[in-house]
């Protein structure tokens, strides 16, 4: 029986988004982002765009061992554009479907109204917590602009990324082995919540206290708080593993400026998601730097 992740009722207004443990039918994506299967370019669009659509280059992947687990299209206030709007797939190769506790994913993301070149990205999907994180800066970013024999080139970058994913492994056996105090682990919290957040003038509320204006929502002690006794370790890998939990998926109690309760939203956007997954994949990685 196929089920959908909680992810798919939390990306909230500004995408749509739908997770399967078995790889998904195109019925199945067609319901959640029909823009993977638009039949043209949107008007904007110049001569010069090669318009191919998504689905093809999903189908000739698919012929390649690839298989899409997670779709989600962006929203659009533009009227009779949400046929065309951003789109992203998330796929694992046949040798990856069912792996141990991690699987590494191959992340695709287009467009066909100009926002996005065809983009493939390294990431990996965690079973217990059904967690999709995006790989950092050790992975090939490869963009393939809407031009020319795209097919050919988005399956050549596919396998490209999925040669990445042995530094990716790498790096990730040794986050799980490098132990974190407690200070590392709250200063790594205190780094996530600021990309989060806010800039160089955030400012963190203590436990209990009222925040400011420009104050993060929720502390540094609330994203290193397990939601499962499996992510109870101090190692880097677990504090990154619940910090990057609570900020994407959200649904943390907090207090807003004007301090009101609240509870923290998921990041809603494709490209907010992305970027900040990468960014924290990226402080991970400093601090392995760090602690070497």
């Amino acid at each position: 029986m196929q089920t959908v992740s909680a992810l798919a009722t939390r990306f909230g207004r500004k995408s749509t988004v739908y997770r399967s443990d078995f790889p998904l039918a195109e019925d199945q994506m067609r319901a959640t982002a029909p823009s993977i299967f638009a039949v043209g370019k949107h008007d904007s669009r110049s001569e010069r765009y090669t318009y191919i659509p998504t689905i093809e280059v999903l189908r000739a992947l698919r012929h390649e061992g690839f298989e899409p687990f997670m779709v989600a299209q962006s929203a659009s206030r533009t009227a009779g554009k949400s046929e065309f709007t951003k789109h992203m797939i998330r796929m694992r190769h046949a040798e990856q479907a069912q792996a141990k506790s991690e699987a590494h994913e191959i992340i695709l993301i287009n467009s066909h109204d100009g926002a996005s070149s065809y983009q493939m990205l390294a990431g990996m999907f965690r079973f217990v917590c059904c967690n999709g994180l995006v790989v950092g800066d050790i992975a090939n970013d490869i963009r393939i602009p809407h031009k020319g024999r795209i097919q050919d080139q988005v399956i050549d970058g596919a396998f490209r990324v999925l040669q990445d994913f042995e530094l990716v492994e790498s790096s990730t056996e040794e986050m799980k082995a490098l132990p974190l105090c407690h200070e590392e682990q709250h200063a790594f919290a205190e780094a996530a919540l600021t990309l989060r957040y806010g800039g160089d003038e955030l400012e963190f509320p203590t436990e209990g206290a009222l925040p400011a204006v420009h104050v993060a929502p929720i502390t540094a002690s609330q994203l290193l708080q397990a939601r499962r006794r499996e992510d109870e370790e101090g190692s880097l890998w677990m504090t990154f593993q619940r910090t990057q939990e609570h900020l994407l998926q959200g649904g943390l109690p907090g207090r807003s400026a004007q301090g009101r309760h609240v509870r923290t939203r998921a990041v809603g956007s494709i490209d907010r998601n992305v970027s900040l997954n990468r960014a924290l994949w990226v402080l991970a990685e400093e601090m392995r730097k760090l602690k070497h």
